[in-house]
């Protein structure tokens, strides 16, 4: 009699344990469904509008970036994957000023997706409210792959980067008006910690003023007048066009007559020449990444800053 008790017990508990796991299930699968459901799709170029897009949208975005970080800014390659993605995007999200021009406007083409053409609020330029720097007064092939509205390579400048982060936001706050309070709580703590980081790094790149430096392409203008560097040029003979050697002799010659402190080598480029043309002049190469993921643990736009900030002062303390 007391082992059929004892078996009842045991049964009646085992019951009670397995409703409780039930309802506890049951209770929680909204919350844990509401936040794995993203309500809002979005197609990035590049990785570092995916970082800020992610920021301000939370957990009602799913983002879907094209570049991983290593690729010219200018040349993703393109994948048939990337046409399904694009065709259930609600935004695409673009550097502008002509950056994409070489693989992006094939990619829209081929998704049909209206939502994300020009004219329409899914298609966000972060370029709008940007005045550009080095506006071309021509655009004859001859002058290599110009840029027709300007340099646009102003996400390396973290103050004109948040005039991204406000389109962003906006065209947020357009597409789900429901959720910009939502939105906009997230914008202020990314701003409030992009303004720290600001700050942090202004005080950090004072030793930078007036530095002289050589890049291999262009990518760097905006970035160099908002730290006080002096951008000296560039390895490329023009914008795409690989150096010749006459033009290599002349950089060479120009950077020992005005000593020229460092040479940046972006990872989208052989280090060969880079590193001759330091070897050359004395100076001192440093790998830059030009978005995130372009080097190891620079995976958001703040470790990549945080990345390019402290490799060039290091560099520069090392010389003294």
């Amino acid at each position: 009699m007391k082992r059929n008790h004892d078996m009842k017990f045991k049964l009646l508990r085992m019951f009670s344990l397995i409703l409780l796991a039930v309802v506890f299930c049951i209770s929680a699968m909204p919350a844990y469904a509401d936040k794995i459901t993203p309500e809002i799709h979005i197609v990035t170029t590049l990785t570092d509008l995916a970082d800020f897009a992610r920021a301000v949208g939370g957990d009602l975005v799913e983002v879907h970036q094209l570049a991983t970080g290593v690729e010219d800014t200018h040349g993703v390659p393109m994948k048939p994957s990337f046409v399904p993605v694009m065709n259930r995007a609600d935004l695409l999200i673009l550097v502008g000023l002509d950056c994409e021009h070489a693989f992006l406007p094939a990619l829209m083409e081929a998704s049909k997706n209206p939502r994300i053409q020009r004219g329409h609020p899914g298609y966000v330029d972060c370029s709008r409210g940007i005045i550009p720097r080095d506006v071309p007064k021509s655009t004859d092939h001859f002058e290599g792959d110009v840029h027709p509205y300007g340099n646009p390579h102003y996400m390396l400048d973290p103050v004109l980067a948040k005039t991204a982060l406000s389109n962003i936001f906006n065209a947020l706050a357009t597409v789900a008006p429901q959720h910009i309070a939502e939105f906009t709580r997230n914008r202020e703590a990314y701003l409030a910690t992009l303004n720290a980081k600001i700050a942090e790094w202004q005080t950090k790149a004072k030793v930078l003023r007036g530095v002289k430096f050589v890049s291999y392409h262009e990518h760097w203008p905006y970035f160099a007048e908002r730290f006080g560097l002096n951008y000296f040029g560039t390895i490329e003979l023009k914008p795409g066009i690989d150096p010749t050697a006459r033009h290599i002799g002349e950089l060479t010659a120009a950077m020992k007559a005005q000593h020229v402190a460092i040479v940046v080598r972006e990872p989208q480029f052989p280090e060969k020449v880079p590193k001759r043309v330091a070897e050359q002049t004395g100076a001192t190469m440093v790998t830059l990444p030009i978005m995130p993921g372009g080097v190891p643990n620079t995976e958001t736009y703040i470790k990549m800053m945080d990345y390019i900030i402290n490799t060039l002062v290091t560099a520069i303390q090392a010389r003294k």
